[in-house]
């Protein structure tokens, strides 16, 4: 996906988001820090996690598409959006504890839950800290295991100096300072899981992923796939790694309704 389409699939995202009112928003002091989160719709919880540098912001387009099945909750993880800026250096399991000190919280017992990206490689970590939250999750564009290391080329290319090549982040975030923050941190961008970790993951997981994400290895997401005890895995055709977003968004409404369905909480 090029530069002009990746910006045009956000403004889009933005835009359409601006008129959706949460029934209940707050910002709650979570493991010394602040976490914002908003809920909407009616029905057993579904958790919306966004990728690295975006907030929930993103995922208010899909609100509609899940609001009526399910009471839709939009968190902005660590760092990001409305939450406090990082104060400490980036830990993918940290995330993940700040999120299980949150749904604790609001005192829900079964989660579902979908994650984007970084999102996703966070919910694995939350999947391994308490196994039995979850019953179904869906990832895109992440397994759980990568490293920024492994990409010079972005570490060079993401920094402040550059920000104004990401339009994104300035829609996304309180101010300069926490934008700062998220690029200074990328490059602790480190997370990984082993054989033993994948197979103990309790929760059936839908893999998601493009065939065009060059962010992902697809020998590690054979590994993955081969290692989760439930798991199916979807690869789009000419797609890169926002694989839930623009001509495919509608397909992946109707996959993850009918994942959802099949693992409906009692």
């Amino acid at each position: 996906m090029n530069k002009i389409s990746t910006l045009s699939i956000f403004l889009l995202m933005f835009a359409m988001g601006i008129s959706q009112q949460p029934k209940k928003s707050e910002t709650v002091a979570v493991n010394g820090k602040n976490i914002y989160y908003e809920v909407y719709g009616e029905g057993s919880p579904l958790f919306l996690f966004h990728g690295y540098t975006l907030s929930s912001k993103s995922w208010k387009p899909y609100v509609v598409d899940f609001e009526k099945d399910y009471e839709v909750y939009l968190v902005d993880l660590t760092g990001h959006g409305k939450s406090d800026t990082f104060k400490e250096d980036l830990s993918i399991k940290s995330v993940a504890k700040d999120v299980q000190v949150l749904v604790h919280y609001l005192k829900l017992d079964k989660i579902k839950a979908i994650g984007f990206s970084f999102g996703g490689d966070m919910l694995y970590q939350l999947a391994l800290l308490q196994p039995k939250l979850m019953d179904a999750m869906i990832t895109i564009g992440a397994v759980g295991t990568w490293t920024v290391k492994d990409f010079p080329e972005y570490e060079e290319a993401f920094t402040f100096e550059n920000k104004d090549n990401f339009p994104w982040l300035t829609s996304s975030h309180k101010n300069d300072e926490q934008i700062r923050q998220l690029m200074l941190q990328f490059k602790n961008y480190t997370v990984s899981l082993s054989d033993k970790e994948l197979h103990s993951i309790q929760p059936e997981v839908l893999i998601m992923v493009g065939d065009n994400d060059e962010g992902m290895d697809f020998t590690e997401i054979a590994r993955v796939k081969k290692q989760l005890p439930k798991s199916d895995l979807w690869v789009l055709p000419n797609v890169a790694h926002g694989a839930h977003e623009g001509e495919t968004k509608a397909d992946f409404i109707k996959k993850a309704n009918a994942f959802f369905s099949k693992n409906k909480t009692n």
